[in-house]
């Protein structure tokens, strides 16, 4: 337990300095944008897979089941509000946000094992601004980005489903969404995956720099990664949406 505090502590600590260099000068936009590129773009097609099956799921499973209550027209309103407020951005979270995580994670794991990191210090440069700030501030934005872009992919996705499967029209099912999804409920999805993205990143950079026993220490701090990630993430959905309600 008292192991557990610590390595917390070191967590808490290490949070508020990245937040610190993050706001302060030198920056560094290109490798920020290299970050952006390396871990968002290239995690787009497993975001547009993950919506799009999550939007034909739940549109099917709501779609059924309205339909006992004879008011199988309101399928739209129940899909888009559920993808908006929740599904998107914890399923985003959960698969883009493990490959994201575990991959800083193995990175950073292999350069200080290598001590490569232990070389940047010796060169009077500092880790933190040159490996985990770039990192932070792109899972910040791309967690976000790919969020909306899972709300748009799951509802196109959900009414194409509806509408082949129940026969219901587009322009039904977009007015139903339309008349009953307030601004709030998208931005609360989109704060959520903002939340989310500082969680990935954080735990991703904290476990590849605290990395010990060579490249087995590698193998578990990623797997790690993705448990710790995905585990929190659930935790905060729930805090996040009990304050949002």
């Amino acid at each position: 337990m008292r192991a557990r505090m610590e390595r917390l502590g070191a967590l808490v600590v290490m949070t508020g300095k990245v937040m610190a260099r993050a706001v302060s000068p030198p920056y560094a936009p290109a490798a920020f944008v290299y970050q952006v590129e390396a871990l968002g773009v290239r995690s787009m097609s497993i975001a547009l897979l993950t919506a799009t099956f999550a939007g034909l799921v739940i549109a099917l499973q709501f779609g059924f089941f309205l339909g006992r209550f004879g008011v199988q027209y309101t399928v739209g309103r129940v899909v888009v509000l559920t993808l908006f407020r929740e599904l998107s951005p914890v399923l985003i979270a959960l698969t883009v946000g493990a490959r994201v995580g575990s991959g800083i994670a193995a990175e950073l794991g292999s350069m200080t094992v290598t001590e490569q990191v232990d070389a940047i210090r010796a060169l009077g440069a500092d880790p933190l601004r040159k490996l985990v700030v770039p990192r932070v501030l792109a899972c910040f934005v791309l967690m976000p980005a790919l969020t909306v872009l899972a709300d748009t992919v799951g509802m196109l996705a959900g009414a194409l489903v509806v509408n082949v499967q129940y026969g219901i029209s587009f322009n039904q099912f977009f007015q139903g969404a339309l008349d009953t999804v307030l601004m709030s409920d998208f931005l609360s999805g989109v704060f959520k995956g903002f939340v989310f993205g500082g969680i990935v990143g954080i735990v991703g950079c904290f476990r590849g720099l605290t990395v010990e026993g060579g490249t087995e220490g590698v193998g578990r701090a990623t797997t790690q990664t993705v448990a710790i990630t995905s585990v929190t993430v659930l935790l905060a959905d729930f805090f996040i949406t009990k304050i949002t309600m």
